[in-house]
């Protein structure tokens, strides 16, 4: 074993890994669109599962929920297990009044409220971004495939359940489009590894409107952010 995380020997897991925070959604997507997937992973059921997308090796893995959950398995695939490009597919709570629930989301930067950047002692604010050749590729492929994406910022809380119910007004004040829980940390983690991070995201309910997609159709709901997220793998593998 590796990591105690992380029970794959090196060169189990692909230079291109797809990360949503449910496990299971990881299983999900190995199963329906990778090539003979072998589970690489099982230590504390954060599922792990390598195979081929048309010809090509990539690989896919849970995160869990929240920054430190996200950038401890994102270290350890940058720096352990030489992974050059990391995708994270989830959920994201609308705040903009022009998102709708299933829009797709690409996440330019994420403002957060997480210390997670201190350690760094950066002599400022370190801004948490995404890497521009996954960005760009990746609004290539929604263009390919026809797939409408918004790109901006989002907002990685450390809470889910907030105590102040002002904040969303301050998010929305400064054009965030949608509230999640863990592109700051995946993108911070990339900056100070120097690889590569995108997250692309699906609204799966609305903070302001109180809209919520019905259990049953989140999973076929996002598989739009799915295939586009593979075809950017693809590209990039």
């Amino acid at each position: 074993m590796a990591t105690p995380h992380n029970e794959a020997n090196i060169g189990d897991i692909a230079k291109v890994v797809l990360m949503p925070g449910d496990p299971l959604r990881a299983k999900f997507v190995a199963e329906r669109y990778l090539t003979d997937p072998v589970c690489f992973n099982t230590v504390r059921n954060m599922l792990g599962f390598t195979g081929t997308y048309k010809g090509k090796r990539v690989s896919v893995m849970g995160h869990g929920m929240g920054i430190p959950s996200i950038s401890l398995y994102a270290h350890e695939l940058y720096e352990v297990y030489g992974v050059e490009s990391i995708i994270r597919i989830g959920s994201a709570g609308g705040i903009a009044e022009e998102t709708q629930l299933r829009d797709v989301i690409i996440a330019l930067g994420a403002s957060t409220n997480s210390h997670f950047s201190d350690q760094y002692h950066f002599p400022g604010q370190l801004s948490a971004t995404c890497s521009w050749p996954l960005l760009k590729q990746a609004a290539a492929s929604a263009e390919q495939l026809g797939t409408k994406i918004n790109v901006g910022q989002v907002f990685s809380a450390d809470e889910f359940y907030c105590d102040d119910p002002t904040t969303k007004d301050h998010y929305r004040k400064f054009g965030i489009l949608a509230l999640e829980m863990e592109a700051a940390g995946l993108y911070w983690t990339a900056q100070r590894l120097h690889k590569q991070a995108l997250a692309i995201l699906t609204v799966s309910d609305h903070i302001y409107r109180g809209e919520s997609l019905p259990a049953e159709e989140r999973q076929t709901s996002f598989l739009e952010m799915m295939e586009l997220a593979l075809d950017t793998a693809w590209h990039v593998a």
